[in-house]
């Protein structure tokens, strides 16, 4: 009897010290740079937010945030590369809507599956679309370029930054509606690259984020037909929106969410989760992002964010099973 009591003691006691120590190790965090993973190149939507983002979140943590693009495979080595990661919030994910939402749907066989592998700690930006083209393209709205596609038939070819991507997604989806043949062309570095892609004329047209497109169109290297934002834009108010344009169902956009490995202790997600609220609250913040037509969206909570997060991987979902063809290996 006396040894049982013995080891019951002892074994509290193991307890008690595993939960101090747990405590100890949480209340520190971060206790060393926290290394930030983009899964895309410079230059589109993800590493333009995480730019802005970046210092005002290092102040928030009192630690250095080291940016990491890790492109390649539609977004889905730096997701791997997150997934793996130790889950104790050192190494976060900024996701988007195509590798967290789209890509388990366009690849189901590849692992890990988002939802499986990730905490949500909350979503902090939202970015419209623009359909642009090449200024060798002559055309000035979408009804013209709609007729000039519809002459050439498989004659012209689309920018896309990837299989599982929104913008692929919405461009097969208007491609099928209107009854247009334009040849897919897929750039593995993400939006950037997509863009640079039209700019020198590889392609012909593209439906992107306005990060992407906005800083061309401005130097005059890409031509804009329409956004997919539900209203005109400040900064391209002579645009048309999709729904002005005769589209009213196109209105995607790219959102993006922080994330962290699942097992991620909850008073660390619950940490980060008021540090980047706190960040995307900066003014700072908002009119940076706001010079590309960006806005700052948060979610009420991890959970509220993880419901979200939910409903557009169900929607996304149906998407792909309505045009047909697009989910793929």
């Amino acid at each position: 009897m006396k040894s049982s009591i013995s080891h019951l003691v002892l074994f509290s006691m193991g307890l008690l010290a595993v939960n101090n120590a747990f405590a100890q190790s949480t209340a520190k965090y971060p206790a060393r740079p926290v290394r930030m993973i983009v899964p895309f190149q410079p230059g589109g939507a993800a590493d333009f937010a995480a730019r802005i983002i970046q210092p005002k979140l290092g102040r928030e943590l009192e630690q250095t945030i080291v940016i990491e693009n890790r492109p390649g495979a539609s977004g889905s080595i730096g997701v791997e590369a997150a997934a793996n990661a130790t889950p104790d919030g050192h190494t976060i994910l900024l996701g988007n809507v195509g590798t967290m939402a789209i890509n388990p749907s366009v690849f189901p066989r590849f692992r890990p599956k988002p939802l499986d592998a990730f905490i949500g700690v909350t979503q902090v930006v939202d970015v419209p679309g623009c359909l642009a083209v090449h200024p060798s393209v002559p055309v000035r709205s979408l009804k013209e370029f709609i007729d000039y596609a519809k002459a050439r038939p498989g004659k012209l070819s689309y920018s896309t930054s990837g299989a599982g991507s929104d913008s692929r997604l919405a461009m097969e989806y208007f491609m099928k509606k209107v009854g247009l043949n334009i040849v897919m062309i897929n750039y593995k570095g993400g939006a950037g690259a997509a863009a640079a892609g039209l700019v020198t004329g590889e392609t012909q047209v593209t439906l992107l984020s306005t990060p992407s497109i906005f800083p061309h169109v401005k130097q005059g290297r890409l031509r804009l037909l329409a956004v997919t934002a539900p209203r005109r834009l400040d900064a391209a108010p002579d645009t048309p929106t999709m729904a002005e344009s005769g589209f009213p169902d196109i209105t995607t956009g790219l959102w993006l969410g922080v994330y962290v490995a699942k097992g991620a202790p909850k008073p660390v997600v619950s940490r980060l989760f008021t540090a980047v609220t706190n960040t995307m609250r900066e003014p700072e913040v908002g009119r940076r992002l706001a010079t590309a037509s960006a806005a700052v969206v948060l979610s009420k909570s991890p959970g509220d964010f993880h419901n979200f997060w939910k409903g557009e991987n169900d929607r996304w979902a149906r998407v792909v099973n309505d045009i047909g063809g697009v989910a793929q290996e």
